[in-house]
Parts: structure tokens; sequence; C-alpha cells
């Protein structure tokens, strides 16, 4: 897009683009995401920027109204495989709070001063300013969702010094972190101890939650996940090992979702996290996102496939359909080896048992190290994953990932193809012999979730033939009773 048809979707206020894009107005000092319902400022006053965190980089702060920091993702980084968007898949993930830059350029494979070069080329801001705009995110929900103190919220949000935590709050937001928590609408607040970080996902466009919703009850493993509730309004809860400790997330459904074709336009879906350590807040958040693609840009994936006939009516089924990735990529690659009964086994056998199981949900599952020494393909990918030989991280190069994954014995290339779509996230994903034509790139892994929901709501509506009466038989011959004696 030129900056004349960024303006245009400024006026129109254009929800589509919350996330590829925000603009700054010099005269407030205040940047928007694109569907901002203030009144639209002149042209002239107007700068754009491809990241919030170029903006504040400007010296502009966030909009109080339309809150841009909260907007979805870009979709840019769900296609993108070169080195910015493993970048910022990366930095989404918390490894520059966790690793530094260093830690961040070893991952990529570059040195610390190319990753800053290209990121700051592209975006406007090199990973330090992202991970600080990211970092201000964090500590904003926290002071606006829970009652921790704002010492630990500053340390929990990545923040070095308390000191660091005053002064971005107050350049981002214009107001003070004690500010920021007493403007808090009062039902956001959690006031009971141990009831979670509640927390607005949220999405771009519509949303057909129903079939990610009948996939993840479909594959649920008990003990680490559990899909309650009927269809339209179910939750799905899941145990999750990240890097400072462990939690218990839940996401629903949202009312009007029915399994099938109802959708709601953009908006979110509501989440509630448990976490034993709130530097995990970012990290997890960012995972709940894979899973349920909510960065994707349904505008384009269903315009591009409503051009081809065979799709089109799919598409006007089910607008906003998603492919659903991985809480935790690992985990996943080794399920893919495993029906639901076998991961199920490999959980009672080898998974850590949580110190507080929340309902079913009783255990995580296994580190690849803990399956190293079960023999077989499994043992195989888990040893693989265990020494870096395979890499599945949000980083992780997809090609390289998946000749790592072919080389392994009895790994078809089915499976990796299941690995490289959901654990990988790759929107463009065709499995051999699959009858996916090129034509249908970028968006071939949606094209083929759009055939699996057109044909198991085919099965599940499919009519029941009647039974068939019974044939009727000839009457069996009786021999006459023998005559009786008096």
């Amino acid at each position: 897009m030129d900056e004349e048809s960024r303006y245009e979707a400024v006026r129109s206020r254009d929800a589509r683009f919350d996330g590829a894009f925000c603009f700054a107005v010099e005269t407030t000092g205040v940047y928007c995401r694109p569907s901002c319902p203030a009144v639209p400022p002149k042209r002239h006053n107007v700068r754009f920027f491809p990241t919030a965190a170029a903006a504040q980089g400007s010296g502009f702060r966030a909009c109080r109204r339309c809150r841009p920091d909260a907007s979805p993702g870009s979709a840019e980084w769900n296609v993108r495989a070169d080195v910015v968007g493993r970048a910022m898949r990366l930095i989404g993930d918390g490894v520059v709070d966790r690793e530094g830059v260093a830690g961040l350029a070893a991952r990529l494979g570059y040195s610390a001063r190319q990753v800053q070069r290209q990121l700051t080329a592209e975006l406007g801001a090199g990973p330090v300013a992202l991970a600080r705009a990211q970092r201000a995110h964090t500590a904003q929900v926290l002071l606006r969702t829970t009652g921790l103190p704002v010492t630990e919220i500053a340390f929990a949000s990545g923040f070095a010094s308390v000191r660091q935590f005053n002064d971005t709050i107050r350049a981002v937001y214009a107001a003070t972190p004690t500010q920021l928590r007493a403007a808090a609408p009062r039902q956001e607040r959690t006031a009971a101890p141990g009831a979670g970080i509640p927390l607005r996902l949220a999405h771009r466009g519509p949303y057909c939650a129903g079939p990610v919703f009948d996939l993840l009850e479909a594959e649920a493993v008990p003990g680490v996940e559990e899909v309650s509730g009927p269809p339209g309004g179910r939750t799905y809860r899941r145990t999750l090992r990240l890097p400072y400790g462990t939690a218990v997330v839940a996401v629903g459904e949202r009312p009007g979702s029915v399994s099938g074709a109802a959708v709601h336009p953009g908006g979110w879906l509501d989440a509630r996290l448990h976490l034993t350590d709130p530097r995990d807040l970012t990290t997890a958040v960012q995972r709940l996102r894979r899973l349920f693609d909510l960065d994707a840009d349904p505008y384009a994936v269903d315009e591009r496939l409503a051009a081809h006939p065979r799709l089109a009516p799919l598409v006007a089924a089910r607008p906003g359909l998603r492919a659903p990735g991985a809480a935790d990529p690992e985990e996943y690659a080794l399920r893919a080896l495993a029906d639901r009964a076998g991961a199920a086994h490999l959980v009672r056998t080898h998974g850590k048992t949580l110190d507080a199981p929340s309902g079913g949900l009783t255990h995580l599952f296994p580190e690849p190290a803990a399956l190293a020494d079960t023999g077989g393909p499994l043992g195989a990918l888990a040893t693989a994953l265990a020494d870096g030989t395979v890499r599945l991280d949000a980083g992780a190069d997809r090609d390289d990932a998946q000749e790592a994954l072919l080389a392994l014995p009895g790994l078809d290339g089915r499976t990796v193809a299941a690995i490289r779509t959901r654990a990988l996230g790759d929107p463009d994903v065709a499995p051999p012999g699959a009858d996916v034509p090129d034509s249908w790139r970028p968006w071939r892994t949606y094209a083929l979730h759009h055939l699996r929901a057109a044909e198991e709501s085919r099965v599940l509506h499919r009519p029941r033939q009647p039974a068939r009466p019974p044939a009727p038989t000839a009457p069996v011959p009786t021999a006459p009773l023998p005559a009786t004696r008096p």
C-alpha cells in the first residue's frame, strides 16, 4: 500500500488493516490503529508507521480510545519465512526479553548487527524497540486486570528496573502506572486471588470458530486438554509448559459461533490465564494466538480462495475459517506420531504432574528428552528435538525443519506436512498426493481446511437410510401332533 491508500483506509476506518500499519497525528502526538473511531485527521497531519514500536520511537503515544498496541498482529509474519518474519515471531515469543539481541541473532543464524539493520530498514524499529513496545503492552494488561503490586508487574513484564518501567509507561501511554490502573473499567479488574488473568485475544475480520473447536475437541489428550460446553459456547482448556513456569489457559468459543457456518465479525476470543510466573504472560498469549490462528488476514485468504469455482461455495459458507496451529510445536510433532490413546499413554507414563490439578487437567505433556529412550520413530524424533537437530520454535526455518524431519526414520511425507502446517504455522502446505492445485497458493493450508470442514459437515448431516423391513419368510411346515389316547 502507498500512503494515499493507507489514508483512505484511515478515512473509512477500515478494520481490515488493524495491525498492518498504524498512523500518527502530529498535532496531537498520538498514534492510532486504522479503525480508530475518532474523527479522521487531515492528511497533512498524518504519518504512517509499520509498527507501534516505530511510532513510539518517533515520540508518539498510544491512543487511549482505540488502543493500537492491542490490535491483532500483522498477518505478514504468518506468511513470511525470511529473517524478518522469523525474527518477529521470536520477538513475539519473548526471546529478546529472555536472551537479548544476541540470543535472537544466534537463533536466526545472523549477526546482531545484521538483524538490527534488517528490522530497522523494514519496520522502522530494531529488536530492542520492538521488544520494549511488547513489554509495555504486557505491563498495561497486568495493570488493568490484576492486583499485582506495581513493582512485581515491572519485572514480570520483562523490564530490567522499575525506573525503566515507569519511564516506558509514561512515554507510551502518557500516564503513570498508577493512573493506568485507576482508569481501567471495574469489570476488567481481577479482585479474587487466583482468578487468573482475563484477556481478550483480538482477531481481524470474521472468525469461524466452530471448526477450530471441533478439531481441538477431537484431538484433546486427557490430562493435558479438555473441551467443555455445548457447540457455540464451548471452552477449550489446556496446560502449558513455559520458559519460567507452567500455566493453565482457557479460551472461549464465543456465543453464536456454532460449529459449521455461523461466524462473528472482527472482535476477540475471551481467554483466562493462570500462570505460576507472570513473566510468562507474553509467551503464553503468543502461543494461544498461534494455536487459534488469530493473526491471520481472513479478507486476503477468502478473496483469493473464493476466486476458484471449487472453493467459492465453501468460502461463502464459512467466511473467516482459520488454520489452527500448535500451542507447543514440539508437543504437536510428537503427538503426530501417535493416536489420541497413544498420546494419553505418554502423558500418564512420562508426563509431569501439575502441583495443583485444575479439573480434568492434571499433567504437562512430556518434554522431548523424557521420550528419547522410547525407541522407534517417536524416540528418534524426541532425540532430534532434544539435541537441536530439529528446530520447531517460532523462528525456525520451515524448509530446514522439513528437511531435518524427512531425514529421521519413520517419518513419511504426510506426517512431516502435518507438522509443518501445525507446528510451524505454514499457511501454504500441500501434503503429498493431495488434490491441491498451485493456483491456490499462498493459502493451500486454508483450502484444505475448507475441504475438510465441508466433508465433515456432509458426513454429519448425511440423512440416514431408513431401516429395511425384515424379508418375509415362508411358514415352517409342522408335523401333525400324534393322537392322544383317552
